[in-house]
């Protein structure tokens, strides 16, 4: 995404809220984002929203109209109140404001909670044929990119992760994941690929609401399933999964759907987790930041569980 997309001009702001939502900005209630820039408002007429400007990308509408239709269904999230809109050369969109919520469950049943809420969000969800395209999946879902070299073109145009030599650890393991991923396949499903604790919020046990619908991407159940159990937490929003944290998922996942997964099924999960906790490491090593989102370990350890194995020194 485009570095300047964080240089939102207040009177254009205003004018697309005007345009889009029938009242002008009285007060700014908070301002996020990393490539894009996510502002709540307080309109003039008393309600409050979140608008999102990012770079425009056929996906973004694809993304509010699964949302949409998440939210028709009674799923917890924030209800659309545009679609997408352009925004100068970006695009935004805006959403009702929900506050408040706590980042995890109780600590004894987060595991079971946050499987049951991906559960029932799979259920719920759209088919892919009656959304127009998710495509291209973010890139920390990109297995299957178009593009040449191991990973993926990331959001950040400054940043190639292929020009970047090593760790061969983090390569390896990308590369193991990838090839265990392309060997089989099933239906393709919608599903939210970032399911980080900070995009939920609770009620004690019960979910209030899914953050961060830009992150639907369509893909196998279950490489979606193993997306959110490497990514999901029982601690905090700074830490990821366990191995073990991701095994328990696993086993709440089945438990919520009803249905075992084949072997294959399993092995697939466990390498779309792999996949993913590699590239944040790459992206990490690449920046020049500590790379805390997958050690050389537990690389193994989960690789071990695609029935890839890990290479010998």
């Amino acid at each position: 995404m485009s570095p300047g997309v964080h240089a939102v001009d207040p009177g254009r702001l205003a004018r697309w809220c005007v345009e889009h939502l029938g009242s002008a900005p009285a007060d700014e209630v908070f301002r996020s984002g990393y490539l894009s820039v996510v502002i709540g408002l307080r309109l003039a007429d008393d309600r409050e929203v979140v608008v999102k400007v990012r770079p425009d990308s056929p996906r973004v509408a694809a993304c509010v109209d699964v949302q949409r239709r998440m939210f028709q269904a009674g799923y917890p999230c924030p209800r659309p109140l545009t679609g997408a809109a352009a925004f100068g050369g970006d695009v935004a969109t805006a959403e009702a404001y929900v506050p408040g919520g706590a980042v995890l469950p109780s600590a004894d049943g987060a595991a079971g909670a946050f499987a049951e809420a991906f559960a029932r969000l799979i259920r719920l969800a759209p088919g892919p044929a009656e959304v127009s395209t998710l495509d291209p999946a973010p890139p920390w879902a990109a297995w299957n990119h178009a593009g040449d070299g191991l990973w993926p073109p990331h959001e950040d145009p400054d940043v190639n992760l292929n020009q970047m030599a090593g760790p061969e650890w983090i390569d390896d393991a990308g590369r193991r994941a990838r090839d265990r991923l392309r060997a089989g396949g099933a239906e393709a499903v919608i599903g939210h690929c970032d399911w980080l604790a900070g995009n939920l919020r609770w009620s004690g046990d019960r979910l209030l609401v899914v953050h961060d619908w830009d992150s639907m991407a369509a893909d196998s159940e279950a490489v979606l399933v193993g997306l959110a159990a490497a990514l999901y937490s029982t601690v905090s929003a700074e830490e990821l999964a366990t191995v073990e944290d991701t095994e328990r998922f696993l086993v709440a996942y089945r438990d919520a759907r009803g249905r075992e997964f084949s072997a294959g099924e399993l092995e697939r999960s466990w390498a779309a987790g792999v996949w993913t906790r590699a590239y944040d490491a790459k992206y990490q090593h690449t920046v020049g930041q500590p790379i805390t989102s997958l050690s050389e370990n537990e690389a193994r350890e989960r690789l071990r569980r695609t029935q890839t194995g890990s290479r010998r020194r």
